[in-house]
């Protein structure tokens, strides 16, 4: 099993979630994991929830997001720039566009078992 506790993103595999949506996965246990990002310019993550929280920080790019209601009625929408943080609750119905090439980290608790698999 790989050392998942010490980690080298040059060293870990990439795994293209969707096109122009690739995930490394960096450092996790059973309570928490951190990923790596990056997100081609255009890329949409459409309204979705999990379980887990989700903590992120734009390293470059810029991300616009949407928050909405258990209806999916959108309540909040905004652009978060390089260094901008952010964090969606659980269960908390987010979407995301990259409005610009982008990488990012993110922070998952619980972890996101459905991730492990690379």
């Amino acid at each position: 099993m790989a050392n998942n506790k010490i980690t080298n993103l040059a060293d870990r595999n990439r795994v293209e979630l969707r096109p122009g949506l690739v995930k490394t996965n960096l450092s996790y246990n059973d309570d928490t994991m951190l990923c790596h990002f990056k997100m081609k310019k255009g890329c949409v993550l459409p309204l979705h929830k999990h379980l887990a929280v989700q903590n992120g920080y734009v390293i470059s790019g810029r991300l616009k997001y949407q928050l909405a209601d258990e209806n999916m009625n959108v309540y909040e929408e905004g652009v978060i720039e390089a260094g901008g943080g952010y964090v969606w609750d659980s269960n908390e119905y987010h979407s995301t566009e990259a409005l610009e090439d982008m990488e990012f980290i993110e922070f998952f608790a619980p972890m996101r078992p459905e991730y492990i698999a690379e």
